[in-house]
């Protein structure tokens, strides 16, 4: 059996806010294969960014072992953990995170040269991506002349541009409309086909049905975990 390339092992998070403990996350397994689209669906506060934020590295169990793409994420040192962030991960935050002095084309040439991958290939990498997502024409624009969906999708075009093993999304349909939300979930998927492992966590049920699988989180613990009713949809059954 092929080890999976996303590991959580009686995961949990608490966090203390003004003298109270809140748990985020209990007793978390879970194991994702690689190539797989796996959406994590659950209403707000039901532990899906945190759940997120653990597997990129972003923050730290209170209890139990993450393991990611091989490496041991629980009790890593910092150098390791950035360099897992900078070489294993690729996020897709949902407040975006561009740099605002840097256009589309420069914002995703940076993640793709600090990724290291071919050599430092963003110039030649950024267009085509951008392309893809269908910012083609505004390679020079900066977030403040873009709208809150197109900054969203210069911000799927860096993390697809990185050419990282585990792709991580945070609702990445969240600030577009359904058409191109459609279009960036088929690229997503695509990416999965190409054996990369995809994880999105959303609450929107009807993202959950493109998904090779879904994982339910409910008050930080998984409720279901299995594949969409009927199996992954057909994008033009899709709608929302």
């Amino acid at each position: 059996m092929t080890t999976p390339v996303v590991e959580l092992e009686g995961v949990g998070r608490r966090y203390e806010i003004g003298g109270n403990v809140v748990t985020a996350l209990h007793g978390v397994d879970l194991a994702v294969p690689e190539g797989s689209f796996t959406v994590v669906l659950g209403p707000s506060g039901s532990g899906k960014t945190t759940l997120l934020n653990l597997i990129g590295a972003l923050d730290v169990a209170s209890e139990g072992e993450v393991r990611v793409a091989g490496r041991r994420i629980t009790g890593a040192a910092r150098g390791e953990l950035f360099r897992f962030r900078r070489e294993t991960v690729s996020f897709i935050f949902q407040t975006f995170n561009l740099f605002p002095g840097l256009t589309a084309r420069e914002n995703v040439e940076f993640a793709v040269d600090v990724a290291r991958r071919g050599g430092g290939d963003g110039a030649a990498r950024a267009p085509e991506v951008l392309g893809r997502v269908g910012l083609g024409d505004r390679l020079d624009h900066f977030p403040h002349q873009l709208s809150g969906g197109e900054q969203q999708r210069v911000a799927i075009a860096r993390a697809l541009a990185t050419g990282n093993p585990v792709l991580l999304a945070d609702e990445p349909t969240g600030e577009l409309d359904f058409h191109t939300g459609v279009q960036i979930l088929e690229l997503l998927r695509e990416q999965a086909h190409a054996g990369v492992t995809v994880l999105v966590v959303t609450h929107n049920r009807e993202i959950s049905r493109m998904a090779d699988r879904v994982v339910e989180l409910s008050s930080g613990a998984v409720r279901s975990d299995g594949p969409p009713p009927g199996g992954p949809a057909d994008v033009s059954t899709l709608h929302w």
